[in-house]
C-alpha cells in the first residue's frame, strides 16, 4: 500500500505573475467533453498531469453529478503509478476525501497484472490504473484513459473495447505521441478527421506548449526567474537531445510518413469517359486585346462549349464547386460536383482555363455558376492574386456561398484525410478521364505526414505547365460539400420587372443576396 503523495501545484518566482493552474491547451482538452477525445501530442507537455486533474473531479462526484469510475491504461509501470499519485494529489488539492493508493492484482487470462485504485467513499466511485493492457474491461463501464496508446502492443483490439464503453454512456480518452504512420493511433486520427469516425483531435506541439507557457510553468516549478534567453536555449537543448526523432517526438509528426498519397489504381477505378473537361486556352497575345474584343471570345466560347454541357446538368442535384487559381503558368482549374440524394458525389465536369486574364476568367467563372442548377457552395484558392477573384465571386454570390481559402499545411491536415476517404469509400463517385487530370492527383505526395501537393511541376497535353491543379481544385471542391448552405425557398419569376414595386425589388435583393441580379435553380434569368 503507497501513501498519497502531495506536491505543490506550483511554486512561485519573483518576476512571473501567478498563472492559472493549466496552461491554454491543458484547459482546451479538459473543456472538451466528448464521448471520444484524441490528443495528438508532444512528449513532456503535461497532458496526462491535466486529464489526472480531470479524472479526480469525475470520481468524486455522485452518479446524479456525472460522476463515473476511471479506469487508466498505461505503457509501463512508471506511468501508471505517476498518474495514479496525480490523480490523489489533485483528490487532495480539491479537498476531497480518497483511501490511500491500493496495490492489487488484475486477472488477465494466465496473467496477474499489476494495478492501483483510489476510492471515493462519498460517491463510492474509484479510480484504477493498470499498467498493462486489460482484456476484460470489456466488462466495465466508466471512462478509460489510454495513455501512449501509439505504444501498445494490440492497440487496435483495445480500441475496440475501450469504444464499447460508450453505448452505455461512457466515454473514452487517447492520450500519446506517434510511433509511425502505419499505427492504429495515427490510423485513428485519420478516419476522426474525415468524419468516418465521431469524435475529437487535439493537437499539441512542443513549440505550441512552450508559446503558451510551458517554460514558464518549468521556472515556476523549479523556483528560478524566467528569461526568454534561457528559453530559447532550453528548447533548443531538447531538440537537440530528439535529435532526428524530433520531428515525432516533438512536432507531433508521425515517422515515415513520406511517398505518393494516391495509388495510379485509386484514380483508375474512378476515371468516366462520360465526364467531360472543358478547356479554355487564351489564344497568342490575347492580354492585349481589348477588353470588349477578349469579352466577346469568350462569349463565343462559353455558348459553343460551355453551354451544352450545363444544360444537360441535373436539375434535381446540388452542385459545388472548387477553384485552384491560376494566371500565366498553371490552369486555374474549376471542379464541379454534384450530390444525389444519396448523398454520393459525382464530377459533371471540370472547367479548366489556361493563360486567361483575371477579368475573363470572373465572367466564365460567374456566367457557369449562375447557369448550375440549385449552386450551393463553392470554395476559392484565395492565395496571392486568386484573392482577387474569390472575392469578385463573393461580391456577386454572396460570401456565405463562396469561401476564400488560405492554402496552409494546416488547412491541408485537417481537410485532406476526409478527401481521401472520400475517394476510397464510394461518396465520391467519380473523375474525368483525363490524363492531365489523373497526373494532378499522382502529385498529392505525404510531406511530414501531411498530404500536399509539392513543389514540383508537370507537362500537360497541351504543353503547358500543371501544379497538380485539378488534384487542388478536386480538394477543394470535397471541402465545399462539407459545409452545404441551406437551400432557400424561392419566390415565383415575375412575368416582367416593369410590373414590380421598388419595394418589392428591394425586398428581393436582400433575400436572395446576388446583388439584385435572381437566378433561378434552373438558370433562368429573372431580370
Amino acid at each position: 500500500m503507497s501513501q498519497i503523495k502531495s506536491p505543490p501545484l506550483l511554486e512561485s518566482t519573483p518576476n512571473l505573475p501567478a498563472p492559472a493552474v493549466l496552461l491554454t491547451y491543458q484547459q482546451a482538452w479538459i473543456a472538451d467533453d466528448s464521448q471520444l477525445k484524441i490528443a495528438e501530442k508532444s512528449r513532456r507537455i503535461g497532458i496526462t498531469w491535466a486529464e489526472a486533474s480531470d479524472d479526480a473531479l469525475i470520481a468524486a462526484a455522485d452518479k446524479s453529478a456525472g460522476g463515473q469510475n476511471v479506469y487508466y491504461v498505461g505503457y509501463n509501470q512508471d506511468m501508471t503509478m505517476e498518474f495514479i499519485e496525480a490523480c490523489a494529489m489533485w483528490a487532495r488539492s480539491y479537498n476531497h476525501a480518497a483511501s490511500e493508493i491500493k496495490e492489487g492484482l488484475w486477472e488477465d487470462g494466465d496473467k496477474q497484472i499489476k494495478m492501483y485504485t483510489i476510492r471515493f467513499p462519498n460517491s463510492k466511485h474509484r479510480i484504477t490504473a493498470l499498467s498493462s493492457r486489460p482484456s476484460n474491461l470489456r466488462g466495465k463501464q466508466g471512462i478509460v484513459v489510454l495513455d501512449e496508446a501509439a505504444f501498445h502492443e494490440d492497440l487496435a483490439g483495445l480500441i475496440k473495447a475501450a469504444l464499447a464503453l460508450l453505448i452505455w454512456g461512457g466515454k473514452v480518452r487517447i492520450i500519446s505521441t506517434h510511433n509511425g504512420d502505419e499505427n492504429a493511433f495515427n490510423d485513428l486520427i485519420t478516419e476522426v478527421r474525415a468524419g468516418k469516425r465521431s469524435g475529437t483531435v487535439h493537437k499539441t506541439t512542443f513549440r505550441e506548449a512552450v508559446e503558451q507557457g510551458l517554460y514558464q510553468r518549468v521556472c515556476l516549478r523549479r523556483g528560478i526567474p524566467y528569461d526568454p534567453v534561457e528559453e530559447a536555449a532550453w528548447m533548443a537543448e531538447v531538440y537537440k537531445f530528439y535529435g532526428d526523432d524530433a520531428e515525432e517526438e516533438l512536432d507531433v509528426i508521425p515517422a515515415q510518413g513520406s511517398g505518393r498519397w494516391l495509388t495510379m489504381g485509386q484514380l483508375e477505378k474512378l476515371q468516366n469517359d462520360e465526364r467531360p473537361v472543358i478547356r479554355f486556352v487564351a489564344p497568342k497575345g490575347f492580354e492585349t486585346w481589348t477588353e470588349d474584343a477578349r469579352n466577346v471570345h469568350v462569349d463565343e466560347w462559353l455558348d459553343a462549349k460551355a453551354d451544352p454541357v450545363l444544360s444537360m446538368l441535373d436539375a434535381t442535384h446540388a452542385h459545388y464547386y472548387g477553384l485552384d487559381f491560376a494566371r500565366h503558368r498553371d490552369a486555374c482549374v474549376m471542379w464541379w460536383q454534384a450530390q444525389k440524394l444519396n448523398l454520393a458525389r459525382y464530377c459533371p465536369f471540370v472547367l479548366e482555363m489556361e493563360k486567361t486574364p483575371y477579368k475573363q476568367q470572373e465572367r466564365i467563372c460567374i456566367h457557369v455558376i449562375e447557369r448550375v442548377p440549385r449552386f450551393n457552395q463553392g470554395a476559392n484558392d484565395a492565395g496571392g492574386n486568386g484573392e482577387y477573384l474569390a472575392e469578385a465571386l463573393q461580391v456577386k454570390f454572396g460570401a456565405h456561398r463562396i469561401d476564400a481559402v488560405k492554402l496552409s499545411e494546416g488547412w491541408y491536415a485537417e481537410h485532406t484525410p476526409h478527401f481521401g476517404a472520400c475517394l476510397t469509400d464510394g461518396t465520391i463517385e467519380d473523375m474525368p478521364a483525363d490524363r492531365d487530370i489523373r497526373d494532378d492527383h499522382l502529385l498529392f505526395t505525404k510531406i511530414k505526414g501531411v498530404a500536399r501537393i509539392p513543389a514540383k511541376r508537370t507537362t500537360s497535353s497541351t504543353g503547358s505547365k500543371r501544379h497538380g491543379d485539378s488534384g487542388i481544385a478536386h480538394l477543394l471542391c470535397d471541402y465545399a460539400s462539407k459545409s452545404p448552405t441551406p437551400e432557400m425557398e424561392w419566390m415565383p419569376v415575375p412575368i416582367s420587372s416593369n410590373e414590380i414595386s421598388h419595394e418589392m425589388r428591394e425586398a428581393w435583393d436582400d433575400l436572395i443576396g446576388f446583388g439584385g441580379e435572381y437566378v433561378g435553380r434552373g438558370g433562368h434569368d429573372g431580370w
